[in-house]
C-alpha cells in the first residue's frame, strides 16, 4: 500500500485536482532527451476519441519507463490527457496568440466536446477511463476573442480556453465533468486509484 502516486503531467490544474481529493503526488516529467511532443502528434484522419485513447498509454508507457531509469521507489503512475473537438476536428493547444484567436472564433457560438482520458499504472496492471463533457460558447465578438487571449490564459491549453478562468462568462452550457474539462475527471480518477489500492 502506498500513500503518495506519481503524476506525469505539467499541469498544475491537474496537480491541484490530485490535492483536492486528498492524494499526494510527486511529478514524474519527461526529461530533456525525451521528445515527448511527439507522442501528442495526430495521425492523419484520427477521430479525437481514438486520439486521446491512443496518446495516454503512450504518454503512461513514457513515464513507466522514466520510473524505472531513474530507479525511484514503485507507486501508482498516473497520466492523463484532455482533447477539445467540434465534429471530426480537434483543437490542440494554439502555437501563438493568432492560432489561439482563430481557435476560439470557430469555437465561439457553437457545441464542443471535451475528452479526457486518464490512466493509472501500478505494479504490472493498467485501467484507464474516458470522460466526455460539453461546452457551449455564446457568440463573441472579435474584441472579446482580442481581450481573452491578451490575458495570456489559451497559451498552452487544448481548445485555447481554460474554463476555470474568464472565459466561462462566455460559457451558457456546460454538461458532463467539470473537473474533466480542466484536465482531470475527479469521479473517474478517484475509481482508477481506488483500483490501484489507495484509500481516497
Amino acid at each position: 500500500m502506498t500513500d503518495f502516486i506519481y503524476l506525469a503531467s505539467q499541469s498544475p490544474r491537474r496537480r491541484q485536482l490530485l490535492e483536492q481529493l486528498g492524494v499526494s503526488c510527486e511529478l514524474l516529467l519527461p526529461g530533456a532527451e525525451e521528445d515527448s511532443e511527439a507522442i501528442e502528434v495526430v495521425l492523419a484522419g484520427e477521430a479525437p476519441t481514438a486520439y486521446v485513447q491512443r496518446v495516454t498509454p503512450l504518454k503512461l508507457d513514457a513515464a513507466v519507463a522514466r520510473l524505472k531509469q531513474r530507479g525511484l521507489p514503485p507507486a501508482p503512475i498516473l497520466c492523463s490527457d484532455t482533447t477539445v473537438a467540434m465534429g471530426r476536428r480537434i483543437y490542440g493547444k494554439p502555437d501563438d496568440a493568432a492560432h489561439a484567436e482563430s481557435m476560439l472564433a470557430e469555437l465561439a457560438g457553437h457545441t464542443h466536446r471535451v475528452l479526457t482520458a486518464v490512466a493509472v499504472q501500478y505494479g504490472r496492471k493498467r485501467v484507464q477511463a474516458l470522460s466526455v463533457s460539453r461546452v457551449t460558447f455564446a457568440p463573441m465578438s472579435r474584441a472579446q476573442i482580442r481581450a481573452y487571449v491578451a490575458t495570456g490564459e489559451p497559451l498552452g491549453k487544448a481548445g485555447a480556453y481554460a474554463i476555470q478562468g474568464k472565459v466561462a462568462m462566455f460559457i451558457s452550457h456546460m454538461s458532463g465533468s467539470y473537473s474533466g474539462i480542466m484536465g482531470l475527471p475527479l469521479h473517474e480518477t478517484a475509481l482508477l486509484l481506488q483500483a490501484a489500492g489507495l484509500k481516497i
